[in-house]
């Protein structure tokens, strides 16, 4: 039994990494901040030219970890499009087997569809939109086309590098693809906790990895401040915060690929844990680089305020620890 990533699944993460280098450094993220639109055409394309749309179809030969693989670095580095919409987008449409979405489309990335959670929920990218995924436990799952039944009020949200808006959908919009006790309807809702905690993940590991170099160049008192007691223990605790909730990821996605019977019970986890250790190691990242921490040109902030969203986002975790203990039996 293997407990690390194949040659392929390292091979994925790392051409999304050097992709995202080249078309999402941090000046153009500090632009994108600074500007009115909620998408960013150039660094989509890049990444879709990749084929991470191909990823959830039936025959690519992948499954969800890989997915989650690529949003992993797509948290690392902050990207703005809404891959994890995009992603389970084509999943949908692909298990309905129904001519009427664009699947091509959307596998290509000519067409971009976001998640929306429930009827009323903050939604990422929702002006550039061209598809809106309502998952809902209770109600089903409806793929929408912008415009039908779908209003949109831009919000200055916290998180600069993926804006959102409010999104009403009207009772009755669309046609629902999956039945609240359609099967899918539950896997694609356990599958976008899975893809949240990856993007939570990457952003842990990049707040962390920045403290580490900071404290390794940032002198005073004629030494590297990496080398005071304190700032270490500091560190030590967020590396240990971080790596060992890898192998939570790892696990919900696997077991949702191969639909064991704790996997429900396991994105659950992975969402509820992730997001309370992204936020506790951002927190920690910007004590630890003390004032730049604060500025805005740092860039640090970015992380910081992802990780408020995604813990936010499809629900708190205490709501899915709740969850996760129903799901026990506890």
């Amino acid at each position: 039994m293997h407990f690390h990533l194949t040659q392929e699944q390292a091979a994925i993460q790392d051409a999304v990494r050097g992709t995202l280098a080249d078309n999402w450094p941090l000046d153009r993220l500090h632009a994108f901040a600074d500007g009115d639109q909620d998408f960013d055409r150039t660094s989509w394309n890049a990444l879709m030219a990749l084929g991470l749309g191909d990823i959830l179809l039936p025959d690519s030969g992948m499954g969800l970890l890989d997915a989650a693989l690529a949003c992993e670095v797509a948290g690392e580095a902050a990207a703005p499009g809404p891959l994890i919409g995009q992603l389970l987008s084509v999943a949908a449409v692909a298990a309905l087997g129904n001519s009427d979405f664009p699947l091509d489309a959307l596998v290509s990335g000519e067409k971009v569809a976001t998640l929306v959670h429930g009827g009323s929920a903050y939604v990422p990218c929702a002006r550039a939109a061209d598809y809106f995924l309502v998952v809902d436990r209770a109600a089903g799952v409806r793929l929408i086309p912008a415009g039908e039944g779908v209003t949109i009020e831009p919000l200055k949200s916290t998180d600069r590098s993926r804006p959102v808006s409010k999104v009403v959908i009207a009772d009755g919009a669309g046609n629902a693809i999956f039945a609240a006790s359609d099967a899918m309807t539950a896997r694609l809702a356990d599958a976008a906790l899975v893809l949240v905690a990856a993007d939570a993940l990457g952003g842990a590991q990049k707040v962390t990895d920045m403290s580490v170099a900071y404290a390794k160049e940032r002198e005073q008192f004629g030494q590297p401040i990496g080398r005071f007691q304190a700032l270490k223990h500091q560190l030590a605790h967020m590396a240990l915060d971080a790596e060992p909730a890898r192998a939570l990821v790892w696990y919900a996605a696997y077991a949702w690929d191969a639909a064991l019977p704790d996997a429900p019970r396991a994105a659950a986890m992975a969402k509820a844990h992730l997001c309370d250790v992204f936020v506790r190691a951002a927190r920690a990242a910007v004590a630890a680089h003390g004032g730049i921490g604060y500025t805005w040109e740092y860039g640090l902030n970015y992380w910081f305020r992802r990780a408020a969203f995604d813990r936010a986002w499809l629900g708190s975790p205490s709501e899915h620890r709740a969850r996760a203990a129903n799901l026990a039996g506890w």
